[in-house]
């Protein structure tokens, strides 16, 4: 009565068999157990009711005569979180009761974040391991695409970015001088030195000017600008480049000469539409572009001599203003019925003052 009157639910047994089947359905915030009880005394019911309990906190309040302190210690061996002596003092009723609710409150709330620390912590451990799989499948995209074609395919799911499609793009194709030449006199392992550190540098000045790196085979390489990711002034960034590669190779042939290895760069650059997409079959397949500007950037490196850059007209139309070049030709090209206008790329000019 007096727990109501405080504005308490109160659900009530009569017995310890029936305080445990109440307590089961119930599952109320606090109980209130007396030590004699028929049928099952309140020590037992609060032994098997913190059995029950697992993870959840019901706190049970003992109810025992002034004069039992054995059944204090029993019930608190057993699981009890507090005691009331009787006669009960309804002051200290009130005290009690209010002391264990609030303890029951910070429990609940405990047990709430921590069961949210551990649903955060689950989905932070998958999606690291998401994370983690994805960087892992970058990585091995990354050894046979180029990182842009390779981050596209991760983010469209591989099937937008490899199938087939038309679009603009600047073509670079590169060739070593004198490398059949080389090949066929070097030991095999000379022949190998000299690709990786030809092939190092040309890859960081690829990944440097964001260029597609179509394939390489041996000392030849193709790239291409504005794909699988369109890029502002594809045609700047591949006369850049070029000229770059050509410094670079300068360095490096020095080197090569002074081994006795006569070795140098050609590069042939075309712009024209192509179709680009997934190629080969199943188990193996690459991503190339298909169109008469690859065929028209290869031909214009045959003809490029050692050290030379040869351009084609729409690419020295779109660059004239940033390079210095020189007209060559018109030239007669293997698969192409008329002369093809070219232009050899001098040097860049330097930003005005």
């Amino acid at each position: 009565m007096r727990l109501a009157a405080d504005g308490y639910e109160v659900i009530t047994a009569g017995d310890g068999e029936e305080a445990l089947a109440v307590a089961t359905d119930a599952q109320p915030d606090l109980i209130l157990l007396d030590v004699m009880m028929p049928k099952v005394d309140g020590i037992e019911v609060c032994r098997r009711l913190k059995k029950t309990q697992g993870a959840s906190f019901t706190p049970i309040i003992l109810v025992t005569a002034m004069t039992d302190a054995k059944d204090v210690v029993a019930g608190l061996d057993a699981g009890a979180d507090e005691y009331l002596t009787k006669p009960v003092d309804h002051a200290a009723l009130s005290a009690r009761v209010h002391s264990m609710l609030r303890i029951k409150s910070l429990h609940d709330t405990v047990a709430a974040q921590a069961e949210e620390i551990a649903r955060w912590n689950a989905t932070l451990e998958r999606r690291v391991a998401e994370q983690v799989a994805e960087l892992e499948r970058v990585g091995r995209l990354k050894r046979f695409f180029s990182p842009q074609l390779a981050d596209a395919i991760v983010a469209g799911g591989a099937a937008d970015p490899l199938r087939p499609h038309r679009r603009e793009i600047c073509v670079v194709f590169l060739d070593l001088r004198g490398f059949t030449a080389f090949a066929e006199a070097a030991e095999p392992e000379e022949v190998s030195d000299v690709l990786a550190a030809y092939h190092a540098e040309m890859g960081q000045l690829i990944l440097e000017h964001e260029g597609t790196l179509e394939r390489f085979t041996g000392d030849g390489m193709m790239i291409f600008f504005n794909d699988p990711v369109p890029i502002p002034n594809p045609e700047e960034r591949a006369i850049r480049m070029a000229e770059a590669m050509r410094v670079r190779i300068r360095g490096l042939g020095a080197e090569w000469r002074r081994r006795g290895y006569d070795l140098d760069l050609s590069i042939g650059i075309a712009k024209g539409y192509a179709t680009i997409g997934a190629i080969g079959f199943e188990g193996r397949r690459d991503y190339a572009a298909i169109g008469s500007v690859t065929n028209l950037a290869s031909r214009l490196c045959a003809e490029a001599s050692a050290d030379q850059i040869l351009i084609s007209q729409r690419i020295h139309a779109a660059v004239a203003a940033l390079a210095n070049v020189k007209q060559i030709g018109p030239l007669q090209l293997k698969g192409f019925s008329r002369p093809i206008p070219a232009y050899e790329l001098v040097d860049l000019r330097r930003p005005a003052p």
